[in-house]
């Protein structure tokens, strides 16, 4: 059935419940040298991403600082393992390899555990206000300049081991086909009535966003090379539907139990 179906690199994380060292800095963070990835990044340069942690608030409740500590981590494992993807990837893909395969899905996961961050500050106090969008996007930095990344209309994807099933090797080979997704509506238990809008927009833009890449599909036929499909559409695809899935989730984990979809099946999309 086709339906629905930025943390810096100082990321400061204290454990043992001590309160979070912030600054109030809104800059993007730089690290020390022993913070970035190993010296062989130096070739390829180094992902550098906006600092979250001085964007947060100084009174972050007692009750969220784990989990807050705990996505912080998180923000830092990302680049971590983009910054591994982009070393171990050189020469693979075309002129936008970079920004559809690594870039990309790194802003969208950071900007979903960003909203998990103000979430969970947010159900003991003050929601922050936190620019995700901005904070979410990340850079290629070659010796010492970072480089803004290009436009892209497909900024996310987690990463995939193989291309799913029915995946296309490049643009030409998919001519003719759609991309068909699982349907995420069936899965859902009853939905609180407070939570039922915000349910239904998440629903709506699953389809917005298989119709957008749809249009990539039939736009971009026989660009790229071997997997440009899996790298450029369908990957891309499946990070906005995890984010997606995930809000959705959590929209209904305000109002009564949260529901335990699997997210990572029910996020990957296939040609038909």
């Amino acid at each position: 059935m086709r339906r629905q179906g930025r943390s810096g690199w100082t990321l400061g994380v204290v454990v043992g419940g001590v309160a979070l060292a912030l600054t109030g800095a809104a800059m993007v963070g730089v690290s020390s040298a022993s913070e970035r990835p190993e010296a062989s990044s130096s070739s390829v340069g180094t992902i550098t991403c906006p600092d979250v942690e001085s964007q947060l608030p100084a009174d972050i409740p007692a009750s969220a600082q784990a989990e807050v500590d705990r996505n912080l981590t998180l923000l830092q494992t990302q680049i971590s393992e983009a910054q591994n993807r982009l070393e171990t990837t050189v020469g693979q893909g075309g002129k936008n390899f970079v920004q559809n395969a690594i870039l990309g899905p790194l802003a969208d996961k950071r900007k979903s555990t960003i909203d998990r961050i103000a979430i969970s500050i947010g159900r003991q106090g003050t929601k922050p206000d936190l620019p995700a969008d901005e904070l979410s996007v990340c850079v290629v930095d070659k010796d010492g300049g970072a480089a803004p990344a290009p436009e892209t209309t497909a900024p996310a994807a987690p990463e995939t081991s193989a291309p799913a099933a029915g995946d296309a090797d490049n643009g030409s080979e998919a001519a003719g086909q759609q991309i068909s997704c699982p349907d995420v509506e069936s899965e859902l238990p009853a939905i609180p009535a407070q939570a039922q809008a915000e349910v239904e927009r998440n629903l709506a833009l699953l389809q917005t966003q298989i119709n957008e890449a749809d249009n990539r599909l039939v736009t971009s036929a026989g660009e790229g090379g071997p997997n440009f499909v899996q790298n450029a559409i369908l990957g891309p695809l499946a990070g906005k539907r995890a984010s997606t899935i995930d809000r959705i989730q959590i929209s209904i984990g305000r109002h009564a139990e949260r529901p335990q979809l699997d997210v990572a099946a029910l996020s990957v999309c296939k040609l038909a």
